[in-house]
């Protein structure tokens, strides 16, 4: 389900929009469509992203289609706050990174009267709900849930499968380091990686 934009009043009635999925499923895509959509229909956008995310670009939001709109680095959640007075429409990519503030700073924009359209992983590479996400997704007005494709099997992908070796849970990469994968081709992976581990430990000890 794609979000209708003609349903969003412009008498600044506050609501919150996010965008989740798994990594390469296109939300930074939609993301960049509808601040686009938001600057030409001439409303007032401002744009923020975690300050670690440089992947491509400094300062730019740049999706993996290239596609990219200029936006503000923050260091934490609440310096959103100091730079959005008088804005119409307010736009936060990877809201993962971010601190659990920034689940009071969308509500707040919004009891304000600022629609917040918000884009962020879901899962982690483990699959499990990612930092401010899950709140994040239980106070929003309408949820848009977008998907990946599976590069082994070419079904839905819901999953960030993590293909270099390392447990940290924050890890920035692109398709070097992970490739989204379905049900059913994660888990296939996940128990050959297990076998690997076994064969390596019985390696070790005889």
């Amino acid at each position: 389900m794609i979000f209708n934009e003609n349903n969003y009043e412009t008498s600044r009635r506050g609501c919150i929009e996010v965008i989740c999925g798994s990594m390469f499923s296109g939300k930074t895509e939609e993301l960049i469509r509808r601040l686009k959509r938001a600057k030409i229909a001439r409303q007032r956008v401002e744009i923020f992203k975690p300050a670690i995310d440089k992947r491509y670009s400094e300062e730019d939001i740049v999706s993996h289609d290239s596609n990219a709109i200029h936006s503000t680095p923050v260091d934490n959640s609440h310096s959103i706050l100091l730079m959005t007075s008088d804005v119409d429409v307010v736009g936060i990519d990877e809201a993962q990174f971010f601190d659990d503030g920034i689940i009071e700073v969308c509500s707040e924009l919004a009891n304000n009267g600022t629609r917040v359209i918000v884009a962020g992983l879901d899962m982690d590479f483990r699959r499990v709900p990612f930092g401010p996400m899950p709140a994040l997704l239980s106070i929003a007005d309408d949820v848009t849930k977008v998907h990946a494709i599976c590069v082994e099997c070419g079904h839905i992908a819901n999953y960030s499968y993590r293909l270099v070796d390392s447990d940290r849970r924050v890890l920035l990469g692109e398709r070097n380091e992970y490739q989204p994968l379905c049900r059913k081709c994660y888990l296939k992976h996940e128990k050959e990686k297990e076998k690997e581990k076994e064969t390596e430990h019985d390696t070790q000890n005889t």
